[in-house]
């Protein structure tokens, strides 16, 4: 996805799991736990509907390229979250997001898994939603352009991806 904010501005709003109760759909609680240039880990703590989880993660970062999320504990055999921000000059950035996960037997019942996977398929219009509202739009420098060159805008992608086995 393509948006109009510095990488490191984005990276930052990432990275700052304390305020995601602001801003993420259902979540209730979230604690850092650890932070370091390296590292953050949280616990996160999320409601929806009947059903409420939480899980613990400690995530290797290098600010303002990548954060790679990773599941310590919590109610997922498997949680992995792939973080890529990449700067394009001074126009903003692009931000890739890949989820893939798998819920442990036993603890959430068919009716769950739907509640997970749709919380984990709107972050990323969340984390846009609040970068609109809190951070600085990029004022792109006027570059000269030929009267025959078109000026396009990059295609936006979106790369979220969630897995669950059958």
């Amino acid at each position: 996805m393509l948006v109009p904010y510095s990488v490191e501005s984005m990276f930052d709003l990432i990275e700052q799991a304390e305020l995601y109760p602001q801003f993420l759909p259902w979540c209730i609680g979230a604690k850092i736990l650890e932070r370091s240039d390296d590292w953050v880990a949280a616990r996160l703590e999320f409601s929806y509907l009947q059903f409420r989880f939480g899980f613990q993660t400690r995530n290797a970062k290098r600010r303002p390229e990548w954060l790679q999320v990773r599941l310590v504990e919590g109610p997922f055999r498997r949680l992995e979250g792939d973080w890529r921000l990449t700067a394009l000059g001074n126009i903003g950035c692009r931000i890739n997001f890949d989820l893939s996960y798998e819920i442990s037997d036993g603890f959430l019942d068919k009716l769950a898994r739907p509640a997970v996977e749709f919380v984990s398929r709107s972050m990323m219009d969340a984390f846009v939603k609040r970068a609109e509202k809190s951070l600085t739009v990029c004022a792109p420098s006027p570059a000269p352009v030929a009267a025959s060159e078109p000026r396009h805008a990059p295609e936006p992608s979106v790369t979220v991806a969630s897995s669950e086995p059958p």
